[in-house]
């Protein structure tokens, strides 16, 4: 196949598939660090920021092209390893860590930059979307969420077999959960339901099951993706949020990808993401030109070897950036 024919066959491609015109993301990039566990169980996530660090986030995303400024980490109350009262695990330190995360993001997408969130378990992700939906409104603006996870985090103190807050999140954003979190937001739902979307799931607690599937928002578990690939499910979700004129905000846990390659966190779940599904996805957000904001969650090196956990989620942020294995496709 001669390069022109390909480099057309390419953007027929991208032309039907989402019928939109691919837009440069805001390459002003500032990281910040999340370094808590506070809504876990296992301990480890905390150390999940330095982790990415090290793995050479700042490094990848400079030779994407980004100006990148790491704002350092937020701060918030120690982990006091209590059980759950009243159906939540740290609520009092949760409510602490997801205001001071709000904080932090709105201030730097209020300075007209790129967040990237480096967790820290994925009760962080409370403050994330809390944040860009307030600036979202400010600015009267749709916006979607992108939550790529193994687990649907849909839980309540009511349906929780462990109270553990980073299982609440998505809950929490379309409007389920205990006040305290809700009122992080600039209003209740956070994100509607039919703007929430997840990919990758196949751990699902059986009463939290119920409440997702009453909710409305639009899953795409692992059953689903291996029948319908993770190509087609990107460009459904992809079309969709254009469609809407949204923001889109990601949230990427890493325990979405299949355990073998991605052994660092405390919730494996097997079955998971491969690595070429999983950077097929994220060269597909890139491509779309529609993410405004992104999260990392739940990278455990207490559980890693030698960082490869923290490595993969690095690389495929860069993907998520613009690399390609040719760029622009061009073969």
């Amino acid at each position: 196949m001669s390069l022109e024919l390909a480099e057309l066959k390419q953007q027929k491609f991208l032309n039907f598939c989402f019928k939109i015109k691919g837009k440069a993301m805001n390459n002003r990039v500032s990281l910040i660090g999340v370094p808590s566990d506070i809504g876990a169980s296992d301990r480890g996530a905390s150390m999940g920021p330095e982790a990415l660090r090290v793995a050479g986030l700042t490094r990848i995303l400079e030779k994407q092209g980004c100006t990148v400024k790491d704002i350092g980490d937020v701060t918030g109350p120690k982990n006091p390893e209590r059980p759950p009262v009243d159906g939540y695990r740290h609520l009092e330190e949760n409510v602490i860590w997801a205001k001071n995360i709000h904080d932090a993001i709105y201030g730097e997408m209020d300075q007209g930059n790129f967040p990237i969130m480096m967790g820290g378990d994925h009760a962080m992700s409370i403050g994330s979307v809390a944040a860009v939906a307030n600036y979202c409104a400010k600015n009267d603006k749709p916006v979607c969420m992108l939550w790529i996870d193994a687990h649907a985090d849909f839980n309540t103190s009511e349906t929780s077999p462990s109270g553990n807050i980073h299982g609440m999140p998505v809950a929490v954003a379309v409007g389920l959960g205990h006040p305290d979190l809700l009122s992080i937001g600039h209003a209740i739902p956070m994100v509607p339901p039919k703007n929430v979307y997840q990919v990758a799931i196949r751990s699902v607690d059986k009463n939290e099951k119920l409440l997702v599937i009453k909710s409305g928002i639009k899953v795409y578990d692992m059953r689903h993706i291996d029948e319908i690939g993770i190509r087609k499910a990107m460009q459904e979700i992809l079309q969709d949020v254009a469609d809407k004129g949204a923001h889109l905000h990601v949230s990427f846990d890493v325990d979405s990808l299949d355990p073998p390659i991605a052994p660092g966190v405390a919730t494996t779940v097997p079955g998971g993401l491969t690595y070429r599904e999983a950077q097929l996805c994220m060269e597909m957000v890139h491509d779309s030109g529609l993410m405004g904001s992104l999260d990392i969650a739940e990278i455990n090196p207490a559980l890693d070897i030698k960082n490869g956990t923290a490595k993969i989620a690095v690389d495929l942020t860069a993907s998520l950036f613009g690399r390609q294995i040719f760029p622009n496709h061009k073969l």
